[in-house]
């Protein structure tokens, strides 16, 4: 064992007793092991967040005290421990070194996070689904999976998030990487129809891993997209994983036809008494030749749901993200590898789970190598892509991006079945980028001054 492992280890012991502690007594223990944690990140890792975190909980009566408290009474404490020894101190604090010194040392992007297809296959057949466009007939086999995990450690990637296709159709797969990977954080996008108890036991037993269910609103919302009976299903699903004391999350996709449902606030309440702790928040992208443009939010829509969403973080107990609209806080797009990256079901190692193009197969390269290869330096070199970062996407929100950076890096359409021209798919976004720009625009100069030149690039 090396001398950086025995202290990693030592460090790793350090904070399972932390954590005991903080279950004593959780009020007046939280404030003590934030000071510890901070202490401990000496090289300001994690500085932003720690401070983040600190400044929300000194108010006891506030939402995010409450949600944080709310880990205490309705998650398994042994589940608990866990998430937040591999979250916080392996993909935060160590991982976060590690892909610092990896950024340095080979100049290209490293993510903070890995999102991958176990396979292509799925048990519904929604509308719009990007994912339908790779066919059902993908997989990559467990020690492809394992493969990418242990080079991603080696970079320090400790958080791994699976979508496709359904990625619980390889339950067993699933769970077997949650085990032998047992220092990592795994999360699925999963429409959760095949969440049973029998899976809730091995959530228990693994605990290391977190459904973020899609959920497109109440019955109505969610059934036009995926089918009569889902809302049904999921909702089951969410009562064995509360009854079972497990943490889940949901992801929503807004669209032009459920932006009012998603972001009211009888659905987030809703959500909240189903036991969900987090939301992920995404606008429909109309990927793929058979992609139903009409799906798009509007501008309106997309502006309502950036101002629901920053009122609600004032009052609601949920932690929520929205993919686009949070661009301003991480300095826009976090594709490319710059936070993280998309591998389908192929082995296509892609900027994104929206953005179908790459230049390298894992089956034929390294992941390093995946980050070195022109793609993936082009995101690099033009990123962030717009000096407002409440535009950030090179295709959604910045026509010709996109576009520039794929022709430059001879990277191809990974679309096996109808192989999408750049070109054509930058086109369905044109009039959503412009009508989105004048809005953004403004909101962006009333909580950051006059956007000067924002259309450039730097």
């Amino acid at each position: 064992m090396s001398e950086m492992s025995m202290v990693e280890n030592l460090k790793i012991y350090g904070m399972k007793k932390v954590l005991d502690y903080l279950d004593e007594d959780p009020d007046n223990n939280i404030p003590k092991v934030l000071d510890w944690v901070e202490k401990f990140d000496k090289e300001k890792t994690a500085e932003r967040q720690i401070s983040s975190v600190k400044t929300v909980l000194e108010d006891t009566h506030s939402n995010w005290y409450g949600l944080v408290k709310s880990l205490y009474t309705d998650i398994d404490s042994e589940v608990r421990k866990t998430l937040f020894e591999n979250f916080i101190i392996n993909a935060t604090i160590i991982g976060g070194r590690r892909q610092k010194k990896s950024r340095e040392e080979n100049n290209c992007n490293i993510p903070w996070a890995i999102l991958m297809d176990p396979t292509s296959s799925c048990n519904l057949h929604c509308t719009g689904c990007w994912a339908a466009e790779y066919g059902d007939k993908l997989n990559m086999d467990f020690e492809t999976l394992d493969s990418i995990i242990k080079q991603g450690k080696k970079l320090g990637t400790y958080m791994y998030i699976y979508s496709g296709g359904e990625p619980l159709v390889r339950k067993k797969d699933i769970i077997s990487l949650c085990e032998k990977h047992s220092d990592c954080t795994f999360l699925a996008f999963t429409n959760s129809t095949l969440i049973d108890q029998e899976f809730a036991d091995e959530m228990l037993r693994v605990k290391n891993f977190i459904p973020a269910i899609s959920v497109e609103g109440f019955e109505e919302e969610t059934d036009f997209r995926r089918g009569k009976g889902t809302y049904k299903a999921i909702t089951k699903a969410m009562e064995i994983l509360k009854e079972n004391k497990l943490p889940f999350g949901i992801s929503c996709c807004y669209t032009s036809k459920n932006t009012d449902v998603i972001g009211s606030e009888e659905y987030f309440d809703d959500m909240i008494e189903k036991g969900a702790k987090f939301a992920w928040f995404f606008t429909y992208m109309p990927v793929g030749k058979d992609a139903v443009t009409e799906l798009l939010a509007t501008a309106s829509q997309r502006e309502f749901m950036y101002h629901q969403i920053r009122e609600f973080r004032k009052t609601k107990p949920l932690f929520t993200l929205d993919f686009w609209n949070d661009g301003e806080y991480i300095n826009g797009c976090i594709a490319g590898g710059r936070c993280y990256l998309h591998i389908n079901a192929n082995g296509d190692v892609e900027p994104c789970a929206f953005i179908h193009y790459s230049d390298t197969n894992i089956h034929e390269s390294t992941l390093l190598q995946a980050y070195k290869n022109p793609l993936f330096m082009q995101y690099k070199k033009n990123q962030p892509f717009n000096r407002n970062h409440l535009r950030p996407c090179p295709l959604l929100d910045n026509p010709g991006r996109l576009t520039d950076m794929v022709e430059k890096s001879g990277a191809k359409s990974t679309d096996l079945q109808n192989p999408e021209n750049v070109r054509d798919l930058s086109s369905k976004c044109k009039t959503a980028a412009h009508n989105w720009e004048r809005v953004a625009d403004e909101l962006w100069e009333e909580s950051h001054g006059t956007c000067e030149s924002c259309n450039s690039a730097k």
